[in-house]
């Protein structure tokens, strides 16, 4: 059998021939999403029993259950390519729709070869064919020539036919590497660039089809949807659209036609780097899309509809919520192409440090949305902590904060009475809460009230006599009011204790100064949603209070150990905590063990 790759006009062909024994496919480098026929032919290959592989050149991340997610250079088992946007395929064990845009490139195909005659006997073997895609340009004509005879795999190759330009064999596993890293650059770059700009455009087409398609349409169902359902289930979809139109005009401003490699696009990334901060709220709120659309699918009226909607806008086929999920997919894909592009832009090119910039702010961009997802995941136990804490009084936790920094137990002075107090202090963004432990059951709370970190700064304070409570102290720091003269001074057993909890309430600042920037806020559904898991968590106990969950500690963890200062110690004495003789573990480490408590 020959598989012969020869010289073409626009795009590489393929001469094959089928035996009775064995097959052969060819594929070149395409644009997301393969060719009809190319996904006929490969969809025949997997119904003969024979064996796709696909090359992936991005990492997937993704938070659905049905996706497979992968990284760049793993090798995914093809096993349905039906659809012209998404791959059904296998990795390991693990199987799952995968986009087919990130395997650019349908770069390996493998399958079964039997024993070839009238040879002697070989062990069976599965020939793979590697088609590199950095090194076959999408958009250069490809004159490499390559003979195979399959069928006379033991004699010497005949003249002309072991030719191979390009590439070169790997003896080892019977592959064989087509394209190696001799390519120029600037065709290289030009293929990154022509990939960004062929997904921004394919990515436009999407945001319209869901905003068209979908949400217009929700909105004239009154009868069907209100307005708090489709702000949970869109977000702030129609603003990523809006972005995305103005972000992808001036890239094609800055796209040049006839060069692509000559393009410079890193100031577009730059310019426009504080609007992609809109995307971390879509992010934070595409769990609660998922579930909202999940209710509403067990009624079959909204099936149909949203199906209805997809065949009016001539959609593909995908579910709503594999539309839904594209943002989240883009704006994680955003730094990796421009990784791509950075690998491929010489040092020289005008284009090269806002390139590196560019990738810089993506990063830390996609990086900042991923740990507010992991924020908005853990309100369930902030929760579920403050239902275990009792006498609780005002607002919830969650009304103003969305992550536990740091806690732990400090001596406590407070004007006017200068007298050290025992407490567990647990340190919110926007607020400082106070708890006191029960004298017999220790890992039971009683809520003492808390400090608005918002009008207070955070001061050190020197070991020796304090001035403002005439009191001497060590390892101790202040709070003090910014509107009035009123002070706490806290202290601390050790003093790298004591400065990890300088270092927690700069943190603390720090986030609220940054969830202030991109508007990071808890939206009332999420509340409610924690709310719920509350009363049903309380509900399966049984009791008038939820068990305290085992709340995970955040930085720099105390160890264990009981501190304890006598309320009734003199002013002039020296104010230090003490190792108790009697060790005991943290407080969130025996909640999930302990018996709940009924008031």
């Amino acid at each position: 059998m020959d598989l012969r790759l020869g010289p073409g006009s626009q795009r590489t062909t393929l001469s094959h021939r089928r035996g009775e024994k064995g097959g052969a496919l060819w594929s070149r480098a395409g644009t997301p999403g393969a060719p009809s026929r190319l996904r006929v032919e490969m969809n025949d290959l997997i119904s003969g029993g024979s064996i796709v592989n696909a090359e992936a050149v991005w990492d997937h991340v993704t938070m659905a259950d049905r996706e497979l997610a992968f990284k760049a250079g793993d090798v995914i088992k093809v096993l349905d390519a039906s659809n012209k946007d998404w791959w059904w395929g296998q990795i390991d064990e693990e199987e799952g729709w995968f986009p087919a845009s990130f395997v650019r490139y349908l770069s390996v195909l493998s399958f079964s070869l039997s024993k070839v005659e009238p040879h002697p006997p070989q062990p069976q073997t599965k020939q793979v064919f590697y088609l590199n895609p950095i090194a076959t340009p999408r958009f250069q004509n490809t004159t490499s020539k390559l003979w195979v005879n399959q069928e006379d795999g033991g004699g010497e190759p005949s003249e002309g036919t072991s030719e191979v330009q390009n590439g070169h064999l790997d003896p080892t596993n019977d592959c064989l590497c087509l394209g190696s890293p001799l390519q120029n650059r600037d065709q290289m770059r030009a293929n990154v660039i022509n990939e960004i700009m062929s997904t921004e455009r394919h990515y436009i087409k999407h945001l319209k089809d869901i905003c068209e398609g979908y949400l217009r349409q929700c909105r004239k169902r009154v009868d069907m949807f209100n307005d708090d359902q489709l702000k949970v289930i869109f977000g702030n979809i129609e603003d990523i659209y809006r972005f995305q139109m103005g972000f992808v005009r001036d890239l094609e401003k800055q796209y040049n036609t006839d060069d692509p490699h000559l393009s410079e696009i890193g100031p577009c990334f730059l310019e426009h780097q504080d609007g992609f901060w809109i995307y971390s709220e879509y992010c934070n709120n595409h769990l609660d899309a998922c579930m909202e659309l999940s209710k509403l699918m067990r009624d079959g009226r909204y099936q149909h509809f949203f199906e209805a909607c997809r065949l009016l806008q001539q959609m593909i086929d995908i579910a709503i919520d594999g539309f839904l999920l594209t943002p989240v997919q883009k704006i994680c894909k955003y730094p990796l192409q421009l990784a791509e592009l950075l690998k491929y832009t010489a040092l020289e090119h005008s284009d090269y440090r806002y390139v590196a910039a560019a990738l810089a702010v993506m990063r830390n961009v996609t990086q900042q949305i991923n740990e507010r997802k992991r924020r908005l995941e853990n309100i369930d136990k902030i929760a579920q902590w403050q239902a275990s804490v009792l006498d609780w009084e005002g607002d919830d936790i969650l009304d103003r904060s969305s992550e536990l920094i740091y806690t732990g137990e400090l001596s406590w002075i407070y004007q006017p009475y200068g007298r050290s107090q025992q407490r567990v202090f647990f340190l919110f963004d926007h607020q400082l809460v106070l708890c006191k432990k029960d004298l017999i059951r220790r890992d039971i709370l009683y809520y003492k009230g808390r400090i608005d970190m918002d009008r207070y700064d955070v001061r050190d304070a020197t070991d020796g006599r304090d001035d403002d409570f005439n009191v001497s102290v060590k390892n101790a720091f202040k709070l003090c009011n910014k509107d009035s003269e009123e002070i706490h001074i806290f202290l601390a057993k050790k003093p790298e204790e004591k400065n990890r909890w300088l270092r927690a309430f700069h943190e603390e600042r720090k986030m609220v100064q940054e969830d202030e920037k991109i508007g990071f806020e808890i939206s009332e559904y999420q509340k409610r949603q924690a709310a719920m898991t509350v009363r049903k968590v309380t509900k399966q106990k049984g009791v008038n209070r939820c068990t305290p969950p085992s709340y995970p500690p955040p930085q720099d963890p105390l160890s264990a150990g009981q501190y304890e200062v006598s309320e009734d110690m003199a002013q002039g004495e020296v104010f230090e905590f003490s190792q108790s003789k009697r060790g005991q573990a943290p407080f969130w480490q025996n909640f999930s063990r302990l018996a709940p408590f009924r008031k």
